[in-house]
Formats: structure tokens, C-alpha cells, sequence
């Protein structure tokens, strides 16, 4: 295992000896409005909240905010910057046992997470893990999302 700067580097091996080990937070990503848009677009989701101006101003974010669903996804690029597990054969997303979005992410904000990982559970060839991961928004008190992730990887 090697931790550099904000960077928790380990080999698939050595995961539970690192339950506990935070990482983070990554560098900051900017969420536009052509995302947002793309992002509707792909699912359906054209909730006037998320791409009418004049309807997010009317709202009591002041603003038009970027889908949950959206930051979540943001967790893959946002993570591999920070949590790099190597020497995997497969790794998979198995679920979330908690999610929630506690402030809306504004268009056009800025976004970084952090994480620990807080649980290793030895499976036969690999290891399930229970990663607490806090999505921040710049200049926000409070975190846009707190997800527990449950990823497994396999030798």
C-alpha cells in the first residue's frame, strides 16, 4: 500500500489490512450545463429543475441544480483519481447500502469527493468492500452527497 499526497494506492492482496484508510479528496470537476442537459437526455430525467432557469430560480434552491443521480455518477472519474486498487482481475460496483443528497449541487459548481474505506470482508478469490465516499461542493456547508459504496474485486 502506498499513500501519496491524497492518493490511496493498494494491491488487491493487502485491502484488508487497510480498513479505516481514507483517501481524497480529488481534484475539483466542474459540472456544466451541457451536462446536465446530456445527462437528461440520456435518462428521460427533463425535470424543469434541472434546465429551466427561469423555474430553478423560482425554486427554493435559487438555481437550477445538477440531477443526484448525475453527482453519483461522478463517484467512477472522481474516485479513480484517489482509490486505485491494483492487480485486480475483475472489479465490480456490487450496491450501495446507503445514499443520500444532503444540498443540491448548483449548475456549474464545483465538486470533489473524499473517502474511506471503512469495511473489508474476505470473499473467495477477492475481497467486498464498504467505501463511505462525501461529495463537496466548493464554497457549500454541506455535502452534496454521502454514498456507501459496496465494490467487490477479484484476483
Amino acid at each position: 500500500m502506498t499513500t501519496t499526497e491524497n492518493v490511496l494506492r493498494a494491491r488487491v492482496d493487502d485491502l484488508p489490512g487497510l480498513a479505516g484508510a481514507s483517501f481524497g479528496p480529488s481534484s475539483w470537476r466542474t459540472v456544466t450545463a451541457e451536462e446536465v442537459r446530456a445527462f437528461a437526455d440520456l435518462t428521460g430525467d427533463h425535470n424543469p429543475i434541472h434546465l429551466d432557469e427561469a423555474a430553478g430560480a423560482a425554486s427554493p434552491f435559487g438555481t437550477t441544480i445538477v440531477h443526484g443521480y448525475f453527482t453519483l455518477s461522478l463517484i467512477v472519474p472522481l474516485m479513480a483519481e484517489v482509490f486505485v486498487v491494483e492487480e485486480v482481475g475483475t472489479g465490480v460496483n456490487y450496491g450501495l447500502n446507503k445514499l443520500r443528497f444532503p444540498a443540491p449541487v448548483p449548475v456549474g459548481s464545483r465538486i470533489r469527493l473524499s473517502g474511506t474505506l471503512s469495511d473489508v470482508t474476505e470473499l473467495d478469490g477477492g475481497h467486498q468492500l464498504q467505501v463511505d465516499t462525501t461529495f463537496e461542493v466548493a464554497g457549500a456547508a454541506k455535502p452534496a452527497c454521502v454514498a456507501q459504496l459496496v465494490l467487490r474485486y477479484y484476483r
